[in-house]
């Protein structure tokens, strides 16, 4: 039997990269999916894309940091597949980086710049969360799935990004421990580099290439479907004794 068979997932960032890998790997391990992003016409593709290989997709319009686009998406899922059983919070963006391609340091980077990244990376997926947990305790429980990053465990060079994504963590296990009790399991997620459009600056010539290879000593980048199969395992019962966990896919990076 298919591994999410009967289960209602939404996807935040679900229109592009990892978020779009993991909507196509639920579709074709049972589950009805909703994706939200703001890129429309891609977030349309997608849709496409699995309902024409026999999956069961919708695409909503998500701005994750907007409560009431939050409410919306959830209410979609709910009206178009009856519950609410697992979230995905994956949308997000990188660190912000100066003129010459540098990361910006503590002293340079703006208020402006810390905000954007807080508000999508951690205040996305607190409002993802709160949105979701009414609809799974209606469907007797269900799993949240906090993408955050090798950045959110040990310190660096990111600011802004780290900060963030530690929250995401933090986060991650306050709810664990506040919805144990009705059935909602929630664990994070902390890939390694994975080669995606948030990645390509770092990658983009040969010695960030070469650099970032080396420190992971697995011997090679990672690709969305290393973090895609970790968040399915999650998603299905197969995880059912896993909350307030961290599951690291990160090719050995954080084991040096």
């Amino acid at each position: 039997m298919p591994r999410l068979e009967g289960k209602v997932a939404l996807i935040s960032g679900g229109a592009k990269g990892q978020g779009a890998v993991e909507a196509r790997m639920f579709a074709q391990e049972g589950a009805r999916v909703v994706i939200g992003d703001i890129l429309d016409d891609l977030g349309m593709q997608v849709q496409a894309e699995i309902n024409e290989t026999g999956g069961e997709c919708l695409y909503v319009h998500l701005d994750v940091t907007i409560e009431s686009d939050w409410q919306n998406a959830v209410e979609i899922v709910v009206s178009s597949f009856g519950k609410l059983d697992v979230l995905v919070n994956n949308a997000g963006i990188g660190s912000p980086r100066d003129g010459s391609g540098e990361r910006m340091t503590i002293e340079s980077l703006t208020e402006g710049q810390w905000n954007q990244v807080m508000d999508v990376n951690a205040k996305g997926v607190f409002l993802g969360t709160k949105a979701a947990i009414p609809e799974m305790r209606k469907a007797g429980g269900g799993s949240i799935i906090n993408i955050s990053s090798v950045a959110g465990l040990v310190g660096g060079t990111t600011t802004a990004y780290g900060a963030s994504k530690g929250a995401v963590r933090l986060l991650t296990k306050a709810t664990a421990i506040q919805y144990a009790g009705e059935g909602i399991r929630a664990n994070s997620v902390h890939p390694g580099v994975i080669i995606t459009d948030m990645t390509a600056g770092m990658l983009a010539d040969e010695a960030g290439r070469e650099f970032n290879l080396a420190r992971h000593p697995i011997g090679r980048l990672g690709v969305p479907e290393d973090v895609a199969y970790g968040v399915l395992f999650l998603a299905s019962d197969e995880s059912s004794f896993m909350t307030g966990s961290e599951l690291v896919i990160d090719g050995g990076l954080t084991a040096q």
